[in-house]
Order: structure tokens, then sequence, then C-alpha cells
């Protein structure tokens, strides 16, 4: 159980950030910002409130992230978030933080992903750590329910960045169809890697139906970077990966830990619930994690906010426990956590260099309005599951995301009130 102390941190933190957020002034929604090169305070604070507040997992993020930088601040249009979708679903490691990484390089260089991920990842890392020293003293009902109105919001505000994105990604009856499919496939083929593979169908498909017609993206994606940083990030990302196999029954304990989260990190597509078999595998399975803390930290990583691989600090704390403690222990807890997200923002610092070179070309455009309408068809398929079946338990639940969802959607009531009146209403009918 979560502790009181725990929630009280969690919620403060929540309100306190929730109000900086909208009490922050920000471009009008008729106008697209077009400036770049903000400062690094700058990008690093508007995703430490998101990372404050962006509860309901990797799924989630991406409505949130979509709300935050497409429709309030105007940091990228919606074809460059498509863009960035695409890719981040077509790389091993967490989306939602690889997307992130992506919106920060656009408006601040490589330091502004570099912020953007450690202002997003800062949060729930450190409520992370907090649990593993002390998760068996904190308990608190109130907290569960707390945590279940703001994953009711959740799930309301994925089904509006989901009916939003197919009007602009998955719009016409061909592209439509392709997202329904999409939708079936990741449902019923229980695949590790079904989203990867309805990527590379749907692609394929772009490129033989839609050559000859645009795919939506703006011309200002353009990234101006040296090619041997993209290049030096994917030979390091093979290197890295070869020696995670090679130090992975290394006598130095430091080391096997690091390469194991680094390996899981690696090998990942579909997000952060994918990462939980190859990590339980590397971890519990050799003795390093009990079976009892494994769950009980999986379960604190899905009610704070954040990215789901925050649960590396939790793990790398607790497989520390055995071997030193307290600085050390937060030590560890760093090591894993910068080890199990290095892949994925390697992965994508070595794609973003040549994305710019690339993109105008005719076969790929098709396959940008393709992998879109793919793309939707995914998050469709999230949004029922797991994000509906493990949050909506009740016809009263239903009713309350319904109507956070309509109110969303009409965008009339600012989505911090429909924040409190979710959590407050749960909190009074339970």
């Amino acid at each position: 159980m979560i502790s009181r102390s725990f929630s009280f941190t969690l919620y403060f933190l929540s309100r306190g950030f929730l109000w900086l957020r909208y009490s922050d002034s920000v471009t009008p929604v008729k106008e697209m910002e077009t400036r770049r090169n903000l400062s690094l305070w700058k990008v690093f604070i508007v995703f430490l409130r998101l990372g404050c507040t962006s509860f309901g997992g990797p799924v989630a993020h991406i409505g949130y992230f979509r709300r935050e930088f497409v429709e309030r601040r105007r940091w990228c249009s919606e074809g460059q978030y498509g863009e960035l979708l695409a890719i981040a679903h077509s790389l091993p490691g967490p989306s939602s933080s690889q997307v992130g990484f992506g919106i920060g390089l656009l408006q601040a260089g490589w330091a502004g992903g570099i912020a953007a991920w450690l202002g997003f990842t800062l949060p729930s890392a450190v409520l992370m750590i907090a649990f593993a020293f002390g998760h068996e003293l904190w308990d608190g009902p109130k907290a569960l329910l707390v945590f279940h109105g703001l994953q009711l919001v959740a799930v309301a505000v994925v089904a509006q960045a989901v009916v939003q994105m197919q009007r602009t990604l998955a719009s016409g009856i061909t592209r439509v169809s392709m997202a329904l499919a999409s939708t079936a496939f990741v449902l019923f083929v229980p695949w590790p890697v079904a989203s990867l593979v309805v990527i590379v169908i749907t692609a394929v498909l772009g490129m033989l139906l839609f050559q000859n017609r645009s795919s939506g993206a703006t011309d200002d994606f353009a990234l101006e970077f040296p090619r041997g940083i993209g290049i030096g990030a994917a030979i390091s990302f093979f290197i890295l990966l070869i020696a995670s196999f090679v130090l992975a029954t290394s006598s130095y304990f430091p080391l096997a830990i690091v390469a194991a989260f680094y390996r899981s990190g690696a090998l990942v597509f579909g997000g952060g619930h994918v990462v939980l078999p190859l990590l339980e595998s590397s971890l519990v399975a050799r003795g390093w994690v009990s079976q009892q803390a494994f769950l009980a930290g999986y379960g604190a990583a899905q009610a704070v906010p954040g990215p789901l691989f925050t649960f590396a600090a939790y793990l790398g704390a607790v497989t520390g426990a055995g071997q030193a403690g307290g600085v050390l222990r937060v030590l560890y807890a760093l090591a894993s956590l910068i080890a199990l997200f290095l892949p994925g923002l390697l992965a994508m610092t070595a794609v973003i260099p040549f994305w710019s070179k690339v993109r105008g070309n005719v076969r790929l455009r098709g396959a940008l309005l393709g992998v879109g309408a793919g793309v939707v068809g995914i998050l469709a398929a999230a949004l029922v599951d797991p994000l509906i079946r493990t949050t909506v338990h009740s016809v009263a639940d239903g009713v309350i995301t319904l109507a956070a969802f309509v109110l969303l959607f009409l965008q009339r009531v600012r989505p911090w009130m429909i924040v409190a009146g979710v959590v407050l209403i749960v909190l009074l009918v339970r």
C-alpha cells in the first residue's frame, strides 16, 4: 500500500505544478510558435511540470504531450508530432520519453533533449527511490483513490488525443481502415513486438498506396545537426549492447547490474510494460531482487506520474541494499535508471540527424502517411487495453471518464479543474 506521507508528497507536487503550469503564459492557440533555441531552463521547467502531473503510463503521456506542445504551446505541429511518434514507436526504448526528448531537440538542440528527459524523469525517479527506502512503512487507501481518479482523467486525455489525431493522421476511408486494422491486430495478436509489426506493415502499405500524396508534414522539422553525432550514437548503441552481453556474468556486481539494465532497455519494443518480463528474468531469476519486492515496486511505478522506466531507479536501490547502504544505494539507483533509458535515447539520437534528409523522399512520404494511421491504431488499442481495461472498473467510472472526455473535447473547462473535480468525485462516491 502507498503511505499517507508518500501520497501527501505526490499530491503536493501535483497541485503545485498544476497551478504553475496553467498560470504560465503560453503562445495563443491560433498562432504557431516558430521560434527555436529556447532556454534550457524553460524546456526543463515545462517538462518538470509534466513529470509531476502526467499520470496514467506511456499512452497517457502521449496524450498529455500532444495537448501541451501541439495545442497549448505550439512547439510543434500535428504533423511533426506524428513523425516523432512514428520514429519513437519504430525504435527500442520508452516511446513517450523518446518523444519528449525529440521535442526538446526541436526547441533547444541536444542539450534541450537532455533537459526535457531530465525534467520529465526526475519527479518519478525521486519518488521511486524514496519508495525503495521505506515502502513497507507506507499505507493509505485514500491515496489509492486519488491515484484512481488521476488514472480516469488519463483515460479521457488519451481518448481525446486519439480522436483528434485521427482527424490529421488517419483521415479518409483508406487510412481509417488501416487504423482500425492496426487496432485489431494489436488487441488480438498478443505479440511483444505487435506494435513494431504494425509500423512495418503500415509503412509498406503507405509506400504502395500514397506515393503521390503529401504526408502533411511541415518543412520546419529540419534539424541541422552533424551526421557524425548520429553515426556515433548508433555505434555506441551497438558497442554497449555487445558489452552488456559480455558483462552479464561479470563477477564485479555493479557492472553486471548496469549491463542487465542496458540490455533490457536495448531489446524492448513497445514501451514500459513490455520491459517488465526482461527485467524480471534479469533480476528476480538471478536472486538479485525478490519477487515480492519486484511486484511492490511495479505497483508503485504505476501509481506515480512520469515514465514507467523509472521503475529501474527503485530496482537499483533495492538491489544495492544487499551490497551497500545509504548514498551508495542511491548511486545504484541512478546508474540503473540511466542504463535502462540510455539505449532508447541513443537510438533516437542516431535517427534524428538523418531524418530531415530522408523525409522528403516520395516513398518515405507515403510510408509516413501509412505509419501515421498505424500509430493512431496503436494508441486506440492501448486506450482499450491496458488503459480502459485496468482503470474503468464500474459504470460510475465509465460515466466519470466520459464526462471528463466531453469537457476536454469541448475545451471549455481548464484541465486542472477537470483533474481536481474527478479526484473529488472519486473520493466522495467510494
